[in-house]
């Protein structure tokens, strides 16, 4: 009999469980930070943000980024960030930014390595969402309603391009995270854990 080697069983339920890094898409409040977080612990997977990276390699913050060398270069930066970490990096869950899926060429990177999100949340929980933050210049512009309800309408026919979508509400994340592993398991074919166990198998003897 072969002896079990001890902790082989935890290390295999620490395996990744996903053939493809999962990459959240939609408008700022949308919850991608927040839910990426929450379903990367959920299935023991590292959790990127995609705006995280790219400040820190290009050693300052985007919006001097926008400042000093423009949207189109920010772009640029954004799109070669998101390819890398959809392409060469371990399977992850990944937080886009707003703009990020608007750019054709990284929609492709995202459709050919990875698998997109979209969480989806209406206009009233986006405006209560952002209202609890500062750090969104572009909400600064003008009326943050007005400002939100023009970046849907731009937006959400390109972000409806996602292979998966999920809606993201007044609920709490976990609600929504088992919303999007449910969404997962659908598209996978394959199982994943859910609070409770809900899905846990039963251990051989």
């Amino acid at each position: 009999m072969t002896a079990q080697v001890p902790g082989t069983r935890m290390a295999e339920a620490a395996q990744p469980l996903l053939p493809r890094t999962v990459v959240l898409v939609g408008l700022m409040g949308a919850g991608k930070s927040a839910i990426g977080r929450r379903l990367a612990a959920r299935l023991h997977l590292p959790f990127r943000d995609a705006d995280t990276e790219i400040e820190a390699a290009a050693g300052c913050t985007i919006a001097e980024i926008f400042a000093r060398d423009g949207e189109p270069v920010f772009r640029s930066v954004e799109r070669r960030i998101i390819t890398r970490l959809v392409k060469d990096e371990p399977v992850h869950i990944l937080a886009t930014g707003g703009g990020a899926f608007m750019d054709a060429e990284t929609r492709a990177a995202i459709r050919e390595h990875g698998l997109s999100v979209w969480l989806r949340a209406e206009l009233d929980v986006l405006v209560a969402r952002t209202a609890r933050r500062t750090h969104r210049p572009i909400l600064n512009q003008g009326d943050p309603r007005a400002i939100l309800g023009r970046l849907m309408e731009q937006r959400y026919p390109v972000y409806a391009e996602a292979d998966l979508e999920v809606v993201s509400d007044e609920r709490p994340p976990d609600v929504t995270v088992e919303l999007v592993i449910d969404a997962l398991e659908a598209h996978f074919g394959i199982q994943l854990p859910h609070r409770g166990g809900r899905n846990a198998k039963a251990e051989t003897p």
